[in-house]
């Protein structure tokens, strides 16, 4: 009992620790494998998770782990079970003899199917990680199948949850009893339930080329019972085993065209008008077929029309007679004049001026080879797989996202002590840094900290990974349209993070950093061309983000030749397109030029950037505002790299940053400031931050309405004072 209280604690203290604090050698693995015996059955759970740290030396370690862990697997407790599953799947990652790894996914099959007969809840939970565990190991349930076939009485996220694994588990051998079960899911009342069984029998197709056949037949039968919905969900699937397997199951078509007049959903109407654009030249009144929607044509969706479009312009390319050459004139008259889509009215134009000028090049476009599609059952990348796989029987196994996605971490400070803050108001900090402040040279606010006598680590240097942003969506929709450029206007100081690599831009690389200066936030960016001709014609846009940042007017940047470089600040103006959600300090760009195509990149826009000028505060109105903000909305964290050399440089280095000195105290050995700040939106930050001069370590502890800022804020905290 004390062992695993004792690792229970170890482990909430790790997780609210940047530090190593609880590392698990040879020595403690054994102890922690001995008390696994004698635990209450939650101690044997924190010791499980605890063991899912250890990363093993080599095979026999791993071996020897699992040995002594597999018998958790006969515990009438879930979560024992799941946390010993846990364990042995990240160590078979190490064991090298198949044989061994043969025996313990048998051995690990019989549990997971016990969990199947517990209560619904728990059976979701299990279904959830069951899921992940059949993507990396489908041996283990590959005989289990039938454990999985719903029942009756099963609710209907069990019941969704046992088809997404039974499509992963199926196999040549069991498509059949698969495709039975299917088969009676789609007869069922519940309509939501049904579309999924039919959409599942496609997804075997496409999955299993030896049962297509077999699963297209079962499709047709289905379709041949009438019902609407299920009929339309028959056309959907249908349409992609047709992508799947191309010039393979076209004798099925005019059994799809008996139930054209039924159709009434979208995806349907477009799935059915993409076969007869695609099989026009197999279809003998295929125009008759597509001249059916076109009196509705106005009225229908856009998913619709466009491939209704698309379809016309097929049936013309393939059958160049007068009725096809009729349609298309009216297909192409309403999506061009009649409609007020800029999508379809592009697409219609690009067709129009294809056919007209060169038939040929439209031939080749319109009519060019698809790709084939695959089967999509395993969605999980393999990175993310491995992680979630890490954090079976938590949440994140339930979400199937990692847990940085939906649980942040920020450690509760103690409260101020009024009196000693009170005591600090009479023996406050001089005025310098006040006078710092008026005095300070605008280019010393900047994204960076370049001015505080500190010691400097060498992670801190380090630059930010972001993801590759997808600005596709929002390039031809944003208020601060691409704009053009204009005459430069220098910049000049320290060199700027790389933000596009040459490697990537094929020769062209971006640097960039959000700067403040003179209460203005800049983008300072540079351009260097590496390639082997002129650039010129550069434009950028900026995606939505948290203070809704735009390019205040044009990017100012002359024509670069092969070789040279050139900087430029570029103005930026807040609330233009302010991003839903979280905060977060990722900053999408995309940038082009006439040479090349749009590069995107993201850079990271640390908060004390957008502190304001406005952001000091009286001592009375911080006192006041200290007591007035609830314990909940005060927070703090520690810095143990960071070493203050000198308080009166680290004043007025954060006051530069718009980071207000308000009173100062002594705590022991301690230097306790009081300071203020504010964001835009007239979010304030009353912060006290404790070090020693010279000593490795600073503490940050900040109170704010606004709770979603205080990640960002700890974040510039640690740029500004290390």
């Amino acid at each position: 009992m004390v062992v695993a209280n004792a690792v229970a604690a170890l482990a909430e203290i790790q997780d609210s620790s940047a530090r190593p604090i609880f590392e698990i050698t040879s020595h403690t693995l054994t102890k922690l494998l001995t008390a696994l015996n004698e635990c209450t059955e939650w101690g044997q759970v924190f010791i499980l998770d605890s063991l899912s740290r250890y990363k093993a030396t080599d095979a026999r370690d791993a071996e020897n782990i699992v040995e002594r862990v597999t018998p958790r697997l006969q515990h009438a407790n879930c979560a024992v079970v799941l946390s010993a599953v846990k364990i042995i799947l990240l160590q078979m990652e190490l064991i090298t003899s198949t044989d061994v790894v043969r025996n313990l996914c048998k051995k690990m099959a019989p549990p997971l199917v016990t969990l199947l007969s517990a209560e619904p809840e728990i059976q979701y939970v299990a279904l959830r990680n069951i899921n992940l565990i059949v993507q990396k190991r489908p041996t283990i349930l590959a005989h289990e199948i039938k454990v999985f076939f719903c029942k009756y009485n099963d609710p209907i996220y069990v019941k969704m949850e046992k088809l997404e694994i039974m499509i992963k588990l199926a196999s040549d051998r069991n498509i059949d009893q698969v495709l039975l079960e299917f088969k009676e899911y789609a007869t069922e009342v519940d309509v939501d339930f049904v579309r999924k069984a039919v959409r599942a029998i496609g997804r075997c197709a496409i999955k299993l080329e030896r049962a297509a056949e077999r699963c297209i037949s079962v499709l047709l039968e289905l379709i041949k019972i009438k019902v609407n919905y299920v009929v339309q969900e028959a056309i959907i699937v249908i349409k992609d085993i047709f992508r799947r397997y191309p010039n393979t199951y076209e004798s099925i078509i005019a059994t799809l065209c008996e139930s054209l007049d039924t159709l009434d959903e979208p995806e349907a109407k477009a799935s059915m008008i993409w076969i007869i654009g695609e099989y026009a030249e197999r279809i003998d009144n295929a125009d008759e077929l597509l001249e059916s929607f076109l009196d509705t044509f106005p009225e229908e969706p856009a998913l619709v029309q466009l491939q209704l479009l698309t379809a016309t312009v097929k049936l013309f390319l393939k059958k160049p007679t007068e009725g096809p050459q009729q349609m298309i004139q009216a297909v192409l008259n309403n999506a061009t004049v009649e409609t007020d889509n800029p999508d379809l009215r592009d697409r219609a134009y690009i067709y129009w001026r294809l056919l007209s000028t060169d038939p040929e090049a439209a031939k080749d476009v319109v009519l060019a080879e698809k790709p084939v599609i695959s089967d999509d059952s395993n969605q999980l990348d393999s990175s993310l797989l491995d992680e979630l796989l890490a954090n079976i029987s938590t949440l994140s196994s339930v979400y199937h996202k990692p847990p940085e996605a939906f649980v942040s971490r920020v450690k509760a400070a103690p409260r101020a002590d009024d009196e000693e803050f009170a005591d600090a108001g009479e023996t406050g900090y001089s005025e310098s840094p006040s006078q710092g402040v008026d005095g300070a040279s605008p280019s010393s606010s900047t994204g960076t900290s370049s001015n505080v006598p500190v010691k400097q680590p060498a992670a801190a240097a380090a630059a930010v990974a972001a993801p590759i942003p997808d600005l596709l969506g929002d390039l031809m929709g944003l208020d601060n349209a691409l704009v053009p450029v204009d005459e430069p206007t220098a910049s000049s100081g320290p060199p700027l993070p790389v933000v596009l690599p040459s490697t990537t831009g094929q020769g062209l690389q971006i640097s960039a950093q959000l700067v403040r200066r003179d209460g203005q936030i800049y983008y300072d960016i540079s351009f260097e061309n590496g390639t082997h001709g002129v650039l010129d014609g550069f434009m950028i846009q900026f995606n939505k983000n948290t203070f809704g940042l735009a390019a205040g007017g044009p990017l100012q940047v002359p024509p670069l030749q092969p070789g040279s470089s050139a900087r430029t600040l570029l103005a930026m103006v807040f609330s233009q397109n302010v991003s839903p959600g979280a905060p977060n300090s990722l900053l999408q760009v995309a940038v082009k030029n006439n040479q090349q195509p749009v590069w995107y990149f993201s850079d990271k826009g640390l908060l004390h950037v957008f502190f304001g000028e406005d952001g000091k505060m009286e001592r009375t109105s911080f006192l006041e505002a200290w007591k007035s903000l609830p314990d909940d909305n005060e927070f703090s964290k520690e810095y143990p790299n960071s070493v203050i050399s000198s308080i009166d440089a680290t004043v007025e280095h954060l006051a530069a940053s718009n980071v207000f000195f308000i009173a100062k105290r002594k705590n022991a050995n301690m230097d306790v400031l009081y300071l203020s700040a504010k964001v835009p939106r007239g979010i304030p930050f009353l912060i006290e931050l404790t070090a020693a001069v010279g000593v490795p370590g600073a503490k940050c502890a900040v109170k704010t309405p606004n709770r979603e800022f205080v990640p960002l804020f700890f974040e510039a905290m640690e740029s500004l004072i290390n």
